[in-house]
């Protein structure tokens, strides 16, 4: 069983970074996929980035692309997101997910992430 918590949220201005980082427990997470998702207000929750647990797979939703980079200390046991020039419309709480896998693909649905963290709030104004 893995617990996944994310740290690193806040409220910042349009254009500012933040790193998010996503500290895993229970189980080493050097064979999982994982990502980061997102919920902003009224919106379902959609997929920023994963990353496969070789890192030969990444994958970035078209509105984040350039500007978050998804990473992964798997020593720390932790996952990263680096986010740079935000938007108002990065404001979500955004959320840490894993799953198990033997392949070197990384599936970009939510449904097959089996881990979930509590998630951290983003506010960007403009």
């Amino acid at each position: 069983q893995v617990e996944l918590l994310e740290s690193g949220g806040g409220s910042v201005e349009a254009g500012s970074s933040l790193r998010l980082s996503c500290a895993a427990s229970g189980d080493s997470i050097s064979r999982y996929v994982m990502g980061w998702f997102r919920q902003g207000p009224g919106k379902e929750r959609e997929v920023v980035a994963v990353r496969s647990w070789t890192g030969s797979s990444t994958y970035y939703t078209d509105s984040v692309k350039g500007r978050f980079i998804i990473s992964r200390d798997n020593a720390q046991n932790t996952v990263y997101l680096q986010m740079n020039g935000l938007k108002p419309e990065d404001t979500a709480v955004y959320y840490c997910a894993g799953y198990f896998s033997a392949e070197f693909t990384a599936s970009i649905r939510l449904s097959a992430y089996h881990y979930w963290g509590q998630g951290t709030q983003v506010t960007v104004s403009s």
